[in-house]
């Protein structure tokens, strides 16, 4: 515990961020980072609680030892704290830009103050380790010849691939855009996550040993066939990439996409690259551009996806940009029905938000309106009137009498969530099962399909999830992978990490 006194004594705080009007001016991260003195602080408000909630099954789910390195942190040991963060976390400088941290909301201290900024605290170690030098590439001592293949190169399949080749396997990683990353790279906008940080990853793992192969669609321009006959086992991480509709009248008119066309399209003009690229071959690309430039945008869909499009919206020079949620407002604070340590469903307001958004909860979306020549020029919207049952939750809803009307919008981004992974093509030639959901079947026991050699990872087999649970999963799998090809796994889990950290 660095600091016996530290929670009395320091309020949270947060970095500061560049002012609105300047960061719509590009798509750079605007988050400037902590001096040393005030991580320092920071860290010390963590009380090395007798039993902390934040990396127990209620927080991380990666398991990341958080009161010891906050502890190293306090200390200014660096190479301590880079230690104890990536036993258990290998890629520390995505989860500590993006991830929702459940951590924060486990933490005891939230209790009756604001909790530790353990998502902070974590970028700026991972951060510092790579400005230290620390960060080297890890190669295995023993190759044991044994060929892995890697479907997918979002977090999941980063993670898996990164734990099979420190076993010592032979990793190739698939991945069917243009470069490695998933939504990592064309889902979340550069303004959250700069890519660099990716490629800077990668880079890394190919240093180690990892083969990256990108361009690579299986089960079109890569046969599953020839996969199964060269590769000793097979993990499939492709996500959960087909979203959810809104089969609605006028649903096919010029001017309803879903976000992750728009915002994929965004993510590759940063990079420089064709933002129409493989438009004739993959139904996940638009074949047109399309730019929020003065026009009254709505978003529906009330979730970081509806956030990103906020945001990216605004930096297009949106004329107005609406946010809708079909559910009722959230709650500012907790509620008897959402004790701490759970994760409680609160309202979020994020940065993109603050940069000009308005938000209105309990709505639907009854038609899209045309102007008659196949563009979008309105959407005709109704109030909901929500029934809630005994413990405070949603059960149904009716339209309020009266409510109907209609809302200028020339652009409508569908950010309503994912449904399950893609079936078409990979998955249907495989013939692997499919679970009620629609993800592929495969237990957290053995992380296998039906298919005895093929293993499912990430939101393609738990479905739409976090980027931590995502690479916890990679984690994971990685180590049933381990044993069906070696008959033990000499990777880690989470409880073998916590005691070698206690010893």
């Amino acid at each position: 515990m660095g600091k016996p006194t530290g929670f009395l004594e320091f309020t949270r705080e947060l970095p500061g961020k560049k002012p609105v009007a300047e960061r719509l001016q590009n798509y750079n991260e605007f988050t400037e980072r902590f001096a040393e003195q005030e991580l320092t602080k920071q860290a010390a408000r963590c009380m090395n609680c007798g039993v902390p909630f934040c990396h127990s099954h209620t927080g991380c789910p990666l398991g990341n030892v958080i009161p010891e390195f906050n502890d190293a942190v306090y200390r200014k040991s660096w190479r301590e704290a880079y230690d104890i963060l990536t036993s258990t976390n290998n890629f520390p400088e995505f989860t500590g830009r993006i991830c929702p941290a459940p951590c924060e909301s486990a933490c005891v201290l939230g209790i009756n103050q604001p909790p530790v900024a353990i998502e902070e605290i974590e970028k700026h170690i991972i951060e510092i380790a790579f400005e230290k030098g620390f960060v080297q590439p890890r190669t295995p001592n023993v190759r044991t010849g044994k060929k892995v293949a890697v479907v997918g190169s979002g977090p999941a399949g980063l993670a898996a691939a990164a734990q099979l080749n420190y076993a010592g396997h032979l990793v190739t990683v698939f991945e069917r855009d243009d470069a490695p990353g998933g939504l990592l790279r064309y889902g979340i906008p550069d303004f959250k996550l700069e890519k660099w940080t990716i490629d800077r990853r990668v880079e890394i793992m190919k240093q180690e040993g990892v083969e990256f192969k990108c361009n690579a669609n299986v089960g079109v321009n890569v046969s599953i066939n020839s996969l199964l006959r060269e590769y000793n086992a097979i993990v499939l991480s492709g996500g959960s990439t087909k979203p959810r509709d809104l089969p609605v009248p006028g649903r096919d008119l010029k001017g309803v996409y879903f976000a992750m066309q728009f915002l994929k399209q965004q993510n590759k003009r940063n990079a420089k690259k064709d933002p129409l690229a493989n438009a004739h071959i993959e139904s996940n690309i638009l074949p047109e551009e399309v730019k929020a430039t003065g026009k009254n945008v709505v978003v529906i869909g009330g979730g970081d996806t509806g956030s990103d499009c906020v945001g990216t919206s605004n930096r297009h020079g949106a004329k107005t940009v609406t946010q809708f949620e079909l559910m009722p407002k959230p709650p500012g604070a907790r509620t008897t029905f959402m004790p701490w340590p759970t994760y409680p469903m609160l309202l979020k307001t994020s940065t993109s938000h603050d940069e000009g958004c308005e938000r209105f909860w309990a709505i639907a979306t009854k038609e899209f309106v045309g102007d008659g020549k196949g563009n979008l020029k309105a959407l005709k919207i109704v109030d909901l009137e929500w029934k809630f049952s005994q413990d405070e939750r949603p059960s149904g809803f009716v339209e309020v009498p009266g409510s109907e009307r209609e809302l200028p919008c020339e652009l409508a981004l569908l950010a309503m969530g994912f449904v399950h992974p893609q079936h078409e093509g990979m998955l249907d030639e495989l013939e692997t099962e499919y679970d009620e959901r629609g993800n592929v079947k495969a237990t957290e026991r053995n992380y296998q399909t039906n298919i005895p050699k093929i293993f499912a990872a990430g939101d393609m087999r738990r479905g739409q999830s976090l980027v931590v649970w995502a690479i916890s999963e990679g984690r994971e799998c990685a180590r049933k992978v381990d044993e069906f090809l070696m008959g033990s796994s000499v990777l880690e889990t989470k409880d073998s990490s916590l005691l070698a950290l206690s010893v």
